[in-house]
């Protein structure tokens, strides 16, 4: 018989109050006040139009990020209960009632909060006291930047939440390593949130990835230390690896990819981002493409009509075009032409863009019964729908392209230049030599049966003469494959009419039959990921851009919101003591560890071997952590902000309280200098709080100040501080 229980039931807990101290003083500096001002502040404008569209679960293509941040702002739009009704058309903009300001600034806030006590524990994490942990997290918590920037809907402060989140999990995992049994659950818990912290903050922003294969970096000379340990079986070394692999690699991948699947199962309805993506693409959403093509016959027979779409999509997304105009007898050159008709490719839907799929050796326009399918490696003639001219090229300039050949549609003249008019189709993605050409799903080359030339958009944009439609050649020289060259069947129907004005009836209006056609989900991830990555957005010079170099002496600051009629404003502003003494601090590092460096060498250790494994590692964490952050931003092509410098920031001001710990332990050796120390270490924390205190008028953009008190805050001529003189 089981006894009775042994009373009284205790727990014990080990509770550490500063972790709970700094982590109220984080919530409290970013959740105070977060709904003013109710109005746009900055790039809300921009993270708004995606919450919204997230809202109405319309399709939005962003080439800034990967989804999981915008779908983390929409997180917290749907908790408020938001209904994506506000257009988010300027900064200044006021919101009404129905926007829930709030909810959509608190999971930032949130993020920039928590980002106080995992800078505590990292710094505890590389070994160091809790006095310059916390010494660390008042950092964190007083930097004016990090602030402003937590408290709107921005996404730098969860991107730099779950950078912290991933670098402290793999510390407390590699410290339990160290110190615990191998495979325990705790050892998982923090392998495995490693992996998750890294995918998530790869989810946020592409900034994610450096920070991830810095602690890969980590994580494999670690691994190879585990290899070389004579304790351990060669099937523990293969766990340990696989284990590590597996986590830190096959994991954030599956989630980098759920992360996208989440996101175009969320969206699902067309809008005005989808043109840019492929026609099967447009296809499988909701509305737009998907309800016009909704029923097109799948395999295109000969008497087939259709409108063919570049694949390249840029500049613009166009179809191949003809119209009742000629090419000029002269170009502007003096170059001379066929004085053909012209043939372009046009950004709109048109019913000029439509063409008859011929058979060379039948006159028929029609489709037969049974329909005979178009297959790879067939020649065809491409009949202009509306003029009933042959698509054809010669050994003519093109306009804008002299190294290609004109392409045109064939006007007989009864002159000594006949009709090039055959085309083979080559299925570019086929799968068999006789594959059919399909709908949507087919991506064709047209290649001249006499010159071999391929069919290509320039992309060149025509004179007036051409109405500035995008210019398409034949290009002889062209091999291989290049999106420019393949074509895709978007709009398909099967023709009836015999009679030319009967036919020009029949192209005005659609046919349906029923014919599914589905992307698999790795093909959309595919092109979605491919276009993130490659489109490129007309930007031109910001009023606030700046070049890296300009970030770390903080010679630039970003006016975030101005009020309307006072002087009450927000700027993303650092704090000038924490920067100067992080960049002093990185300097100092640099040169200790250097000189020690050169001292092993030398066969001389002036610190312990402990001490110099722990130097090693915040110089990887902190050192690493601000140059794999800062550095790659000298090589981008790109429209950059101070913003930007946040996640390096972030790392290099854990900096300065550990080298001064160092230089407190291992420089100073009589005991009144290391009073003095502690003295001006002190004064140095106040002037951090004072600079804090100064500038939090421009961080919560209240209270109101006047315009000798703002012109007091203006230490740098480059700071863009609005003073309003009543």
């Amino acid at each position: 018989m089981l006894g009775a229980p042994k009373l009284p039931i205790t727990v014990k807990a080990e509770i550490d109050l500063v972790l709970v101290a700094v982590t109220a003083m984080g919530l409290a500096t970013r959740l105070w006040g977060i709904t003013y001002p109710a109005a746009v502040v900055f790039d809300e404008v921009y993270y708004g139009q995606f919450t919204s569209l997230y809202m109405k679960n319309i399709f939005f293509i962003d080439d800034s990020g990967p989804p999981l941040g915008h779908m983390i702002l929409a997180f917290g739009a749907f908790l408020g209960g938001f209904d994506g009704n506000f257009v988010w058309n300027r900064i200044g903009a006021e919101y009404p009632c129905s926007v829930p300001v709030w909810s959509l600034r608190f999971l930032p806030a949130l993020a920039g909060a928590l980002s106080v006590p995992l800078a505590y524990q990292i710094v505890v994490e590389l070994g160091y006291s809790h006095l310059t942990a916390l010494g660390a997290a008042l950092l964190v918590l007083c930097e004016n930047s990090l602030v402003a920037q937590s408290r709107f809907m921005l996404l730098e402060s969860v991107l730099i939440f779950f950078l912290l989140l991933a670098v402290l999990s793999y510390l407390k995992f590699h410290n339990h390593h160290k110190q615990s049994a191998h495979f325990s659950p705790s050892w998982w818990f923090w392998l495995l949130l490693t992996g998750v912290a890294c995918a998530c903050a790869l989810g946020v922003k592409y900034m994610g990835l450096f920070t991830y294969f810095l602690l890969l970096c980590v994580a494999g000379a670690h691994a190879w230390q585990v290899i070389g340990d004579p304790k351990l079986s060669n099937t523990a070394v293969l766990y340990h690896v696989v284990a590590r692999g597996a986590v830190l690699v096959a994991l954030p991948v599956v989630l980098y990819l759920g992360f996208f699947c989440l996101h175009l199962k969320l969206l699902y309805r067309t809008g005005p981002h989808d043109q840019v993506m492929t026609s099967a693409f447009q296809a499988s959403l909701e509305g737009g493409l998907a309800r016009i093509t909704q029923g097109q016959p799948l395999e295109v027979s000969y008497g087939s009509q259709i409108t063919l779409r570049n694949v390249l999509s840029q500049p613009v997304p166009c179809w191949l075009h003809s119209h009742k105009g000629n090419y000029p007898i002269r170009y502007g050159d003096g170059r001379g032409s066929s004085h053909q008709q012209q043939v372009t490719c046009y950004p709109f839907k048109d019913v000029n863009n439509w063409w008859i799929v011929k058979d060379p050796g039948r006159r028929e326009l029609v489709v037969s019964n049974p329909p005979r399918p178009v297959r790879h490696g067939d020649t065809v003639q491409l009949v202009h729908g509306m003029t009933a001219r042959f698509l054809n090229t010669h050994d003519v300039a093109a306009p804008m392209s002299p190294h290609t050949q004109e392409v045109s549609c064939y006007i007989d003249y009864n002159i000594s230049m006949p009709a090039q008019d055959l085309w083979r189709v080559e299925v570019v993605n086929r799968e068999s030599e006789r594959e059919v050409w399909k709908t949507i799903l087919s991506e064709v080359r047209l290649v001249h049966v006499n010159t071999t030339a391929v069919l290509k958009l320039s992309g060149a944009s025509l004179p007036d003469w051409g109405f500035r439609q995008l210019e398409v050649v034949a290009d002889k020289m062209a091999r291989g494959y290049h999106q420019s060259m393949a074509w895709n069947v978007e709009e398909h129907r099967y023709g009836k009419s015999h009679d030319q004005k009967e036919r020009e009836v029949e192209l005005h209006s659609p046919s349906q039959i029923h014919v599914s056609r589905n992307l698999s989900f790795m093909a959309k991830f595919a092109e979605l990921q491919w276009k993130m990555l490659t489109l490129k957005n007309e930007e031109s010079e910001h009023k606030y851009s700046s070049s890296p170099l300009e970030w770390i002496t903080m010679d630039t600051s970003i006016a975030y919101w101005l009020h309307p009629t006072s002087n009450a404003q927000v700027h993303l502003i650092g704090n000038i003591v924490i920067w100067s003494s992080a960049n002093v601090s990185l300097c100092v590092y640099a040169a200790l560890f250097l000189w020690y460096l050169l001292r092993r060498r030398r066969r001389m250790k002036d610190i312990p071997e402990d001490s110099w494994s722990q130097w090693v590692l915040v110089g990887a964490v902190c050192v690493g952590g601000w140059a794999v952050n800062y550095l790659p931003f000298f090589m981008m092509e790109k429209t950059l902000f101070l913003y930007h410098y946040l996640p390096a920031l972030t790392f290099e001001i854990l900096l300065p309280p550990v080298v001064l710990q160092h230089v407190h332990d291992h420089i100073l050796r009589f005991p009144g200098h290391r009073h003095a120390f502690s003295a001006l270490v002190l004064a140095w924390l106040s002037s951090v709080y004072l600079v804090y205190r100064s500038f939090s008028p421009l961080t919560y953009g209240q209270p109101t100040l006047s315009a000798a008190e703002l012109g007091s805050l203006r230490w740098k001529d480059t700071w863009d501080i609005l003073v309003r003189k009543r």
